[in-house]
């Protein structure tokens, strides 16, 4: 089973969960370099609905964000290894730098980010909470970060 998804596709998919009243939760991110920080922020995220669906920067969004040397690995690398986790019903690629379109199409019921971004930062919070969703923060249990898996297989070959 594909869980891959356009944009387009998940729309549909939305809907349906609408008229099941299944609760949908949201989250974006990298995903680079998984992690088990990204597992459990995963799993913690999907225990607050019934549907995960995690949108994913595709390759050009990423060096936008990050640099010319990211992503790790590539898109549908990245977008294949999440969709496997058990946590996750359904994932997308997005290019833009922000999810905010991907959040205007599907209107999830609860949209996640991680506690080191503010409620008042988190990109279409407002949208989400006008149209009577919610917006939660997950709190971080370790400090792995694909940043810091880098910068650790840097130093243990002494590349620089």
């Amino acid at each position: 089973m594909n869980f891959i998804k356009s944009i387009d596709e998940l729309f549909l998919i939305r809907n349906e969960l609408k008229a099941q009243n299944k609760k949908v939760v949201f989250t974006n991110g990298v995903f680079d370099i998984l992690h088990a920080g990204h597992v459990d922020y995963l799993i913690k995220a999907k225990d607050l609905g019934d549907i995960l669906i995690v949108a994913i920067n595709s390759d050009s969004s990423v060096k936008k964000i990050k640099g010319e040397l990211r992503p790790v690995v590539p898109q549908n690398e990245r977008a294949f290894i999440i969709s496997q986790l058990k946590a996750v019903d359904y994932v997308t690629i997005f290019d833009e730098e922000t999810p905010l379109n991907v959040i205007k199409v599907l209107l999830p019921d609860i949209l996640v980010k991680g506690a080191d971004w503010s409620k008042d930062k988190i990109v279409g919070s407002d949208i989400v909470e006008n149209n009577g969703g919610k917006v939660e923060t997950i709190k971080f249990v370790n400090n792995t970060s694909t940043t810091n898996i880098i910068k650790t297989i840097l130093e243990k070959y002494k590349i620089e």
